[in-house]
């Protein structure tokens, strides 16, 4: 069951992250969706699924560490990590002093040059603290490099941060001079 439970939240994270129209689902400007018209276009892609219902959703959510999906109201949404084309709206918020990316060796030197860009990603993600990016980095292959990210600073300087979850924060992009390696 817990293997069951891991596959339909990457089927769900690619309905809601990346691929709606697979599914036939329309997001809406903030990525909501109906949960049971998220259902239904699951259970219509995966024969296999066609059981399952809110409580499994649910489930998936309490036992997530990660923590990628809200519902609310009877809907459903990502909270991060959408590579749709367009931009969903984030509220703006003000971010911590310090807020860290994971990365790897390989990447240093165009970061140095360009800072934290999206990539295929609509914003940047940042981490809370040292050991979620450590984490992050960790799933990339090269030597793992720890970034502290002046987040106070860019955003008194107007950069534009938003809450992704308690864990994750976004951002368009981060210029370089906000960026210091963990290790200086």
């Amino acid at each position: 069951m817990e293997r069951e439970l891991v596959q339909l939240s990457k089927t769900i994270s690619k309905a809601l992250r990346h691929t709606p129209w697979l599914y036939e689902l329309e997001l809406d400007e903030q990525g909501w969706v109906g949960l049971s018209d998220l259902l239904e276009a699951i259970r219509q892609r995966a024969p296999h699924w066609q059981n399952i219902g809110e409580a499994e959703v649910i489930q998936i959510m309490l036992k997530s560490d990660k923590q990628r999906f809200e519902v609310k109201d009877g809907r459903i949404r990502a909270f991060y990590g959408h590579s749709i084309p367009g931009k969903l709206a984030k509220e703006q918020a003000t971010p911590p002093e310090i807020l860290y990316h994971g990365t790897n060796q390989n990447a240093l030197s165009a970061i140095r040059a360009t800072g934290l860009q999206p990539m295929k990603r609509q914003y940047v993600h940042l981490s809370m603290d040292e050991t979620t990016a450590q984490l992050v980095a960790g799933r990339k292959a090269g030597r793992t490099i720890i970034l502290k990210v002046q987040a106070g600073q860019a955003h008194r300087q107007g950069l534009k941060f938003y809450l992704g979850n308690e864990m994750v924060w976004l951002a368009d992009s981060i210029p370089p001079e906000f960026l210091i390696e963990a290790d200086e």
